[in-house]
Protein backbone atom coordinates (compact mmCIF):
# COMPACT_ATOMS: atom_id res chain seq x y z
CA UNK A 1 0.00 0.00 0.00
CA UNK A 2 1.39 3.14 -0.97
CA UNK A 3 1.73 6.24 1.58
CA UNK A 4 -0.90 9.02 1.09
CA UNK A 5 1.18 12.16 -0.41
CA UNK A 6 -0.33 15.84 0.51
CA UNK A 7 3.00 17.45 -1.14
CA UNK A 8 1.12 20.67 -2.95
CA UNK A 9 -2.01 20.24 -1.05
CA UNK A 10 -2.76 23.83 0.08
CA UNK A 11 -7.01 23.48 -0.29
CA UNK A 12 -9.00 20.45 0.72
CA UNK A 13 -12.64 19.86 0.83
CA UNK A 14 -14.12 16.78 3.17
CA UNK A 15 -17.41 15.62 2.41
CA UNK A 16 -19.37 14.03 5.26
CA UNK A 17 -22.91 12.05 4.77
CA UNK A 18 -23.55 12.70 8.15
CA UNK A 19 -22.12 14.70 11.33
CA UNK A 20 -19.11 12.42 12.27
CA UNK A 21 -17.88 10.63 8.99
CA UNK A 22 -15.39 13.53 8.30
CA UNK A 23 -13.58 12.29 11.97
CA UNK A 24 -14.13 8.57 11.52
CA UNK A 25 -12.99 8.65 7.86
CA UNK A 26 -9.92 11.19 7.39
CA UNK A 27 -9.51 12.82 11.28
CA UNK A 28 -5.91 12.08 10.51
CA UNK A 29 -5.95 13.26 6.96
CA UNK A 30 -7.18 16.30 8.34
CA UNK A 31 -4.25 17.11 10.98
CA UNK A 32 -1.67 16.09 8.41
CA UNK A 33 -3.23 18.78 5.72
CA UNK A 34 -3.28 21.16 8.58
CA UNK A 35 0.14 21.09 9.73
CA UNK A 36 1.26 21.26 6.60
CA UNK A 37 -0.78 24.84 6.39
CA UNK A 38 -3.67 23.61 4.04
CA UNK A 39 -7.29 25.06 4.40
CA UNK A 40 -9.77 22.35 5.66
CA UNK A 41 -13.48 23.62 4.13
CA UNK A 42 -16.01 20.58 5.90
CA UNK A 43 -19.12 19.96 3.78
CA UNK A 44 -21.93 17.74 5.96
CA UNK A 45 -24.40 16.58 3.86
CA UNK A 46 -27.21 15.95 6.69
CA UNK A 47 -28.40 16.89 9.61
CA UNK A 48 -27.69 13.48 11.88
CA UNK A 49 -31.19 13.43 13.16
CA UNK A 50 -32.19 9.53 11.84
CA UNK A 51 -29.78 8.04 14.53
CA UNK A 52 -32.15 8.25 17.56
CA UNK A 53 -35.99 8.65 16.22
CA UNK A 54 -37.72 7.42 18.95
CA UNK A 55 -36.01 9.54 21.81
CA UNK A 56 -38.51 11.84 23.57
CA UNK A 57 -35.45 13.35 25.47
CA UNK A 58 -33.78 13.69 21.97
CA UNK A 59 -36.48 15.44 19.52
CA UNK A 60 -35.34 16.20 16.23
CA UNK A 61 -34.03 20.03 16.88
CA UNK A 62 -32.41 19.33 19.83
CA UNK A 63 -30.62 16.15 18.26
CA UNK A 64 -29.49 18.23 15.38
CA UNK A 65 -28.60 21.04 17.40
CA UNK A 66 -26.03 18.67 19.04
CA UNK A 67 -24.90 16.85 16.56
CA UNK A 68 -23.64 20.51 14.74
CA UNK A 69 -21.93 21.32 18.07
CA UNK A 70 -20.04 17.99 18.41
CA UNK A 71 -18.85 18.12 14.63
CA UNK A 72 -17.15 21.29 15.32
CA UNK A 73 -15.93 20.29 19.18
CA UNK A 74 -14.02 17.79 17.02
CA UNK A 75 -12.81 19.71 14.14
CA UNK A 76 -11.35 21.97 16.74
CA UNK A 77 -8.86 19.09 17.96
CA UNK A 78 -7.41 19.26 13.96
CA UNK A 79 -7.59 23.12 14.05
CA UNK A 80 -10.78 23.84 11.48
CA UNK A 81 -12.66 26.87 12.18
CA UNK A 82 -16.01 26.81 12.52
CA UNK A 83 -16.12 29.36 10.02
CA UNK A 84 -14.76 26.59 7.18
CA UNK A 85 -17.38 24.18 8.73
CA UNK A 86 -21.05 23.92 6.29
CA UNK A 87 -24.14 22.36 7.38
CA UNK A 88 -26.60 21.05 4.33
CA UNK A 89 -29.36 20.10 6.60
CA UNK A 90 -30.56 17.28 4.15
CA UNK A 91 -32.50 14.43 6.11
CA UNK A 92 -30.63 11.83 7.55
CA UNK A 93 -31.29 9.27 5.64
CA UNK A 94 -33.17 10.03 2.77
CA UNK A 95 -30.14 11.01 0.56
CA UNK A 96 -31.04 8.63 -2.25
CA UNK A 97 -34.36 10.22 -2.92
CA UNK A 98 -32.99 14.18 -3.32
CA UNK A 99 -29.81 13.28 -5.51
CA UNK A 100 -30.74 15.54 -7.78
CA UNK A 101 -31.00 18.69 -5.34
CA UNK A 102 -27.93 17.11 -3.83
CA UNK A 103 -26.05 17.48 -6.97
CA UNK A 104 -26.66 20.76 -7.80
CA UNK A 105 -25.68 21.89 -3.95
CA UNK A 106 -22.29 20.01 -3.71
CA UNK A 107 -21.65 21.56 -6.82
CA UNK A 108 -22.45 24.89 -5.77
CA UNK A 109 -20.34 24.34 -2.70
CA UNK A 110 -16.90 23.35 -4.66
CA UNK A 111 -17.29 25.82 -7.14
CA UNK A 112 -17.47 28.19 -4.27
CA UNK A 113 -13.76 26.95 -2.81
CA UNK A 114 -11.19 28.90 -4.53
CA UNK A 115 -8.19 26.53 -5.52
CA UNK A 116 -9.17 23.44 -3.97
CA UNK A 117 -6.66 20.79 -4.70
CA UNK A 118 -8.07 17.56 -2.95
CA UNK A 119 -11.86 16.38 -2.28
CA UNK A 120 -12.01 13.63 0.04
CA UNK A 121 -15.29 11.85 0.03
CA UNK A 122 -17.36 8.02 0.69
CA UNK A 123 -16.58 5.12 -1.05
CA UNK A 124 -18.86 4.50 -3.81
CA UNK A 125 -19.09 0.83 -1.97
CA UNK A 126 -20.32 1.53 1.80
CA UNK A 127 -22.96 -0.19 2.91
CA UNK A 128 -24.92 2.80 4.15
CA UNK A 129 -26.51 4.46 0.85
CA UNK A 130 -26.57 7.96 2.68
CA UNK A 131 -22.77 7.47 1.83
CA UNK A 132 -23.20 5.89 -1.76
CA UNK A 133 -25.55 9.10 -2.56
CA UNK A 134 -23.10 11.52 -1.65
CA UNK A 135 -19.80 9.41 -3.57
CA UNK A 136 -22.22 9.54 -6.52
CA UNK A 137 -23.34 12.95 -6.43
CA UNK A 138 -20.11 14.87 -6.27
CA UNK A 139 -19.69 16.11 -9.87
CA UNK A 140 -16.43 15.41 -12.17
CA UNK A 141 -14.12 18.00 -12.03
CA UNK A 142 -10.73 16.87 -12.80
CA UNK A 143 -9.36 17.71 -9.08
CA UNK A 144 -7.64 15.15 -7.30
CA UNK A 145 -9.72 12.55 -4.76
CA UNK A 146 -9.20 9.99 -2.26
CA UNK A 147 -12.40 7.77 -1.34
CA UNK A 148 -12.47 6.97 2.76
CA UNK A 149 -14.91 3.61 3.57
CA UNK A 150 -16.97 3.77 6.76
CA UNK A 151 -19.10 0.88 6.63
CA UNK A 152 -17.66 -1.77 4.21
CA UNK A 153 -20.56 -3.36 2.63
CA UNK A 154 -22.23 -6.57 4.10
CA UNK A 155 -22.68 -8.39 0.73
CA UNK A 156 -20.18 -6.77 -1.95
CA UNK A 157 -16.89 -7.13 -1.22
CA UNK A 158 -15.19 -3.58 -0.79
CA UNK A 159 -12.47 -2.91 -3.30
CA UNK A 160 -9.01 -2.73 -1.46
CA UNK A 161 -7.85 0.60 -0.25
CA UNK A 162 -4.41 2.11 -2.40
CA UNK A 163 -3.06 4.45 0.10
CA UNK A 164 -2.41 4.50 3.67
CA UNK A 165 -1.99 7.25 5.75
CA UNK A 166 0.05 6.23 9.10
CA UNK A 167 -1.33 8.24 12.47
CA UNK A 168 1.08 7.71 14.81
CA UNK A 169 0.41 9.88 18.02
CA UNK A 170 -2.77 10.44 16.08
CA UNK A 171 -4.26 7.84 16.62
CA UNK A 172 -5.21 8.73 20.28
CA UNK A 173 -6.25 11.94 19.23
CA UNK A 174 -8.96 10.30 16.57
CA UNK A 175 -10.32 8.27 19.18
CA UNK A 176 -10.58 11.07 21.44
CA UNK A 177 -12.37 13.22 18.45
CA UNK A 178 -14.53 10.07 17.97
CA UNK A 179 -16.12 10.26 21.55
CA UNK A 180 -17.01 13.93 21.21
CA UNK A 181 -19.43 12.71 19.28
CA UNK A 182 -21.49 12.08 22.55
CA UNK A 183 -24.74 11.09 21.33
CA UNK A 184 -23.24 8.56 18.89
CA UNK A 185 -21.19 7.13 21.25
CA UNK A 186 -24.50 5.62 23.52
CA UNK A 187 -25.12 8.60 25.59
CA UNK A 188 -28.76 9.14 24.66
CA UNK A 189 -30.47 6.18 26.46
CA UNK A 190 -33.94 6.76 25.98
CA UNK A 191 -34.34 4.98 22.61
CA UNK A 192 -34.06 1.12 22.48
CA UNK A 193 -33.53 1.12 18.70
CA UNK A 194 -31.11 4.13 18.75
CA UNK A 195 -27.49 3.95 16.80
CA UNK A 196 -24.59 3.93 19.03
CA UNK A 197 -20.64 2.87 18.42
CA UNK A 198 -19.93 -0.12 19.88
CA UNK A 199 -16.54 -0.48 21.34
CA UNK A 200 -15.57 -3.23 18.83
CA UNK A 201 -16.81 -0.42 15.77
CA UNK A 202 -14.79 2.55 17.86
CA UNK A 203 -11.42 0.09 17.79
CA UNK A 204 -11.99 -0.29 14.19
CA UNK A 205 -12.52 3.64 13.30
CA UNK A 206 -9.45 4.48 15.32
CA UNK A 207 -6.99 2.12 13.49
CA UNK A 208 -3.22 3.67 13.77
CA UNK A 209 -3.41 3.87 9.45
CA UNK A 210 -6.58 5.91 7.69
CA UNK A 211 -7.21 3.60 4.38
CA UNK A 212 -8.18 5.87 1.00
CA UNK A 213 -8.75 5.20 -2.45
CA UNK A 214 -7.58 7.57 -4.78
CA UNK A 215 -9.06 8.30 -7.93
CA UNK A 216 -8.30 11.05 -10.17
CA UNK A 217 -11.82 12.87 -11.74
Amino acid sequence: MKPVSLVGIRSALIVAPHPDDETIGAHGLIRALKRQGARIHLVVATDGAGSHPGSSRWPRRRLVAERKRETLSAMRTVGVKAEDVRFLGFPDGRLSELSVKLRRTLRREIATIRKCNLIVIPARDDDHPDHRAVAAAIPSSGTRTLHYLVWPHRKIRSGRASHGLRLGLGTALKRGAIRRYRTQMGGITDDPNGFAISRKELTAFARPVEHFREAQR
